[in-house]
């Protein structure tokens, strides 16, 4: 039995968290924190994070970035691993995250999802065999239109891993509406679109001379990547500090 504490138990990605693992036979909440306790919880739950004396294999964080920093504290006081799924860090805080899994085990990744970190296994083995035989690589992805970030994250995480295995050798293209030229051999061309209630989906495009191999990811809710979280902080128990991240926990 896996015991978590839930950070940002009340907001949502915490409540998909908190059903999820109701019906899970290996992991339980055993405690909450998040600064609104207006909702009815199976656990306690605990608006001061330092008042939580809970005892607990991992927390598994979806809170807000203003809080992350007492979070690590709080962690490495408790000797407690984190899940950190909050996005939007500063790099103050980038560098707050490093220092702290020195002291206590720390798993932050782009994408917390089982199926997008089982993909970026897949496209650098693609890659390896579709770069050297002169293959076009392309990157779409489509999220909501409230996404205010473009690329993604995670076009930016497949893209890395693809060029990693390609010696970083390539460059990245955003916009080719002002260039009037022949695609480079050398580049990765990332697309974004956005609109309507996408979750997100991604799409990595080996184009060669006829013929087009395809890999996509779509995700129809947030609880893949709520499930992933889970399965995260299951890796993590008992684990010494370090950093570790979502490649790991596929293994």
């Amino acid at each position: 039995m896996t015991r978590f504490i839930m950070h940002g138990c009340n907001g949502h990605m915490g409540q998909v968290i908190t059903d999820i693992v109701s019906e899970d036979e290996q992991a339980e909440i055993v405690a909450g924190i998040d600064i609104d306790d207006s909702r009815d919880n199976a656990y306690p739950v605990f608006t001061n994070i330092y008042d939580c004396d809970v005892n607990a294999d991992a927390i598994i964080d979806f809170a807000a970035a203003a809080a992350v920093d007492d979070l690590l504290e709080y962690a490495i006081e408790r000797q407690i691993p984190v899940v950190l799924c909050t996005t939007g860090l500063s790099e103050e805080q980038l560098k707050h995250v490093e220092e702290a899994s020195k002291k206590v085990a720390v798993l932050r990744s782009a994408n917390m999802s089982l199926g997008i970190n089982t993909l970026l296994k897949m496209v650098k083995t693609a890659a390896e065999v579709f770069a050297n035989a002169g293959f076009d690589i392309e990157i779409v992805e489509r999220h909501h239109n409230k996404k205010v970030d473009a690329p993604s994250g995670t076009a930016l995480a497949l893209a890395d891993s693809i060029n990693e295995t390609l010696d970083n050798s390539y460059e990245y293209c955003y916009d080719r509406s002002e260039r009037r030229e022949k695609r480079p051999k050398k580049e990765i061309g990332l697309s974004a679109v956005r609109g309507g209630t996408i979750v997100g989906e991604h799409e990595i495009i080996f184009a060669g001379t006829d013929e087009v191999i395809e890999f996509k990811h779509t995700a129809y809710s947030k609880a893949v990547f709520a499930k992933g979280a889970v399965q995260a902080g299951k890796f993590l128990k008992g684990k010494k500090a370090g950093m570790y991240d979502m490649q790991q926990v596929i293994g």
